[in-house]
């Protein structure tokens, strides 16, 4: 990793005019393929570490095989037990890791150029001649896999907007495309007293898919015009996003941002497809379909929303995405 002096404005972004949009290339060096993750300092572990001061954990991850029609035509869960002696038993799964509670890595969504973080081209990930910028975060300088070896750990704060849309929001319905915006986050930010740090794991809850049935899920996925709420799709919510330094962001839904499946944006005038640029132009992990119900109560009980996250990727070099492994400890 580069030593730099300062972060640059979401103003100055690209640093290089050949480089797409917003994009942060090169910051952290041109080898760099950890991307937001360089704020996840030492420095601000150890900050982090002081979150824990009464022991209680939460799980943030779904059973695997929970999203029993998994959004975007994907496979659901395979899981096979066996006996391989007269005394013991095996199992073994097949997945697709973008079905169940995910992070989204850096080869997952590409640049309408078919360019990837730091400029890796599409096709050297689709013909598997590298394993550069894989799930596992293999750093060239260092030779490590930071993601999988050292983790996705920090401060995380909740943002729950959907605890917030119960009181004050009567526009808001969940399931439905519903555009959250950076003046609604401050606000509930103001009210429950949180200050943003760098290196900060955003987690922002809408509601839960665990909540409905099977039918109701199959209804609500099997239609042509697919949608759920989230984080707006927009140059002021990038800019918020870049300017307040995260390390990652994640939410209960499948997307993070709100999505409109007949557009892939907000149907008005400034609608933006935030995936490419988070992913491909900043190095920003995603999360998807976080469990945040019993974070949100806890945080309610205790009466803050701060806590210490700690994540630990598969080991998977060359992968897409990976289940998070991720606990909260209060």
């Amino acid at each position: 990793m580069s030593k730099i002096t300062s972060i640059p404005r979401f103003s100055e972004l690209p640093l290089d005019p050949s480089h797409p949009p917003h994009s942060a290339w090169h910051l952290w060096g041109e080898d760099d393929q950890l991307g937001c993750l360089n704020h996840r300092t030492p420095e601000r572990v150890v900050a982090a570490a002081k979150e824990i001061k009464t022991g209680v954990s939460i799980g943030l991850n779904w059973e695997l095989h929970q999203m029993c029609v998994p959004p975007f035509y994907r496979t659901k869960l395979k899981h096979e037990l066996f006996a391989i002696s007269d005394f013991a038993n095996d199992d073994r799964i097949e997945i697709n890791t973008q079905t169940s509670t995910q992070w989204d890595g850096l080869r997952h969504w590409a640049f309408p150029d078919s360019r990837l973080y730091n400029g890796v081209p599409l096709k050297e990930v689709r013909e598997n001649t590298s394993s550069r910028l894989g799930i596992h975060g293999e750093t060239l300088a260092e030779s490590l896999t930071e993601w999988a070896k050292k983790g996705i750990v920090g401060r995380g704060v909740l943002i729950d907007y959907y605890g917030f849309a119960r009181k004050r929001d009567s526009s808001f319905e969940p399931w439905s495309y519903h555009k959250i915006t950076v003046s609604q986050i401050e606000a509930i930010s103001k009210e429950k007293g949180i200050q943003f740090r760098p290196g900060d794991i955003l987690f922002l809850r809408t509601d839960r898919y665990e909540n409905m049935t099977e039918a109701e899920l199959t209804e609500i996925m099997g239609k042509s015009e697919y949608q759920y709420p989230g984080l707006e799709g927009s140059l002021t919510s990038m800019e918020w996003l870049w300017d307040t330094h995260f390390a990652a962001v994640a939410g209960d839904n499948p997307g993070f941002e709100a999505w409109n499946a007949g557009l892939g944006v907000s149907a008005d005038t400034e609608g933006i497809r935030m995936h490419e640029t988070l992913l491909s132009g900043f190095g920003l992990p995603i999360g998807e379909l976080f469990d945040l119900e019993e974070l949100a109560k806890e945080c309610e009980r205790q009466q803050r929303w701060t806590f210490f996250v700690t994540s630990e990727p598969l080991n998977l070099v060359g992968g897409v995405g990976s289940p998070p492994n991720a606990l909260a400890i209060f």
